[in-house]
């Protein structure tokens, strides 16, 4: 198999996605996107993925996009080592973890918001204010969950989905400089999780399209 990844190297989407692959062992291409620039809106990407959006992960001929059905794909084609509990208990709350980050705290932080909200006469001030109101609000609920089912990970002992998304959601917050000192448990389980090798390779500082050091 061939996996070619098209991802932004900042992109918290494709950040998921590059973590999933690594902690499934998955060689892949990489086929970087400016998002900044506007590349994934060129007529030969908007074929393949009509969304404009990153990831994209070809398989051959096929396209797939969206990084939890992704992250769900490589779990159902490759299922060693588990990203999802045993457990359909377990499993619902995983995805309940990473819908409140994938559903409810990025979609609302992503580049296109920040581009239509300055469109809108937003002032970069106010942008931060409504980055950190998201965020903060789903990092309470988050909280409360992986205080209750974490082991050393977001669920459990061993790295999985929920820290597919968590990591790069934490990695934007700082970016973003929302105080997370509040959320014991959520910086325990990243930290933990960006100590993993998987984690490390995936981080997007290490991606070929990530700028120079100053």
């Amino acid at each position: 198999m061939a996996l070619t990844l098209y991802s932004y190297w900042r992109a918290t989407a494709p950040y998921r996605v590059r973590i999933a692959l690594a902690l499934k062992g998955l060689a892949y291409d990489y086929a970087p996107v400016s998002l900044p620039g506007g590349e994934q809106r060129a007529p030969d990407y908007l074929e393949r993925n009509p969304q404009g959006l990153t990831p994209m992960l070809v398989d051959g001929d096929t396209a797939m996009t969206q990084s939890l059905a992704l992250m769900e794909w490589l779990e159902e084609t490759h299922p060693q080592p588990p990203l999802l509990p045993a457990d359909p208990s377990g499993r619902q709350v995983v995805r309940a973890m990473a819908g409140i980050i994938a559903c409810d705290i990025h979609p609302l932080n992503n580049l296109r918001i920040q581009q239509q909200l300055a469109a809108f006469g937003v002032s970069e001030a106010d942008r931060q204010t409504w980055v950190a109101r998201w965020m903060t609000e789903g990092f309470e609920a988050l909280e409360s969950l992986i205080a209750g089912h974490g082991q050393g990970f977001a669920y459990g002992a061993a790295p999985g989905l929920a820290d597919c998304c968590l990591v790069p959601q934490v990695y934007s917050a700082e970016r973003y400089g929302v105080d997370l000192s509040p959320y014991r448990a959520i910086r325990a389980a990243a930290e933990r999780a960006r100590a993993h090798p998987a984690f490390a390779a995936a981080h997007p500082d290490r991606q070929p399209d990530a700028p120079a050091p100053a």
